[in-house]
């Protein structure tokens, strides 16, 4: 399996960050200082860089050159803004449909779900900076290589996706077991964004609180909940079938 990408030292990931290389993950030594780690510093808060301190044995192990005690793991892939993914679709004569992911940390779910999101027509994935499982060699293979052919943006809060869709025109529907409606009762055959949360976690109750309307999937038998991305494919087939039948 390809190795993830990655970039070392403080000056060279700095230059990075400010030219908009797609940092999955960011590597700190512990107790680091100087006027270029505050600079870093600054960076990384603005642009919301999903980063671990930890001790210099770590970032040995992770890069046998000089890192000055910073290493950066580079995206395969190039992210994309919320707005430009949303306005591109609903440009398009289809209803659009779009993925938001909270809590969904795990690579080989979030593989999984890019290539069932790829086969059933979604139009854009969007997770938040912190909290989302990175895009990296594990990503690429689980999804079979469709996530470079769906876009994905980050946002600083899922929320923030809720209510730039919601004011697009687009109905955001929870998939969540916090509900009596069933997802075979909802009408999937306009613009629509689903939300996913984990399965230990699942979606946040102020994203829930914000959301349009909510869905569960019908469960029978002693196991409580499924997958998320066995239950991400479910509820994207439903909105697949009600569609090619409209």
């Amino acid at each position: 399996m390809e190795k993830t990408a990655e970039i070392y030292g403080i000056r060279a990931v700095i230059e990075a960050i400010k030219a908009e290389k797609p940092i999955n993950k960011l590597y700190i030594q512990k107790g680091l200082q100087g006027s270029l780690m505050r600079e870093l510093d600054v960076l990384v808060q603005d642009k919301g860089i999903s980063t671990s301190h930890v001790p210099v044995q770590k970032l040995n192990r992770l890069c046998s050159r000089n890192h000055q005690g910073v290493v950066a793991h580079i995206s395969p892939v190039n992210f994309h803004s919320l707005e430009e993914m949303v306005e591109g679709a609903l440009e398009k004569t289809e209803p659009a449909l779009f993925l938001l992911l909270e809590g969904v940390s795990d690579v080989r779910n979030f593989g999984a779900i890019i290539r069932t999101a790829a086969c059933t027509g979604v139009n854009g994935i969007v997770v938040p900076h912190k909290g989302a499982a990175p895009v990296n060699a594990d990503t690429v293979k689980t999804s079979a290589g469709a996530v470079f052919n769906i876009p994905i943006a980050k946002v600083a809060h899922i929320k923030d996706a809720v209510y730039y869709l919601q004011a697009s025109g687009v109905k955001v529907i929870a998939v969540t077991e916090k509900t009596e409606k069933s997802l075979y009762d909802l009408d999937f055959k306009q613009p629509i964004a689903l939300i996913m949360g984990s399965e230990d976690i699942g979606i946040s109750p102020s994203t829930i609180k914000v959301s349009d309307d909510r869905a569960k999937l019908p469960m029978q038998g002693s196991i409580e909940s499924l997958n998320v991305s066995v239950a991400c494919g479910i509820a994207l087939y439903e909105v697949l079938r009600q569609r090619l039948q409209s």
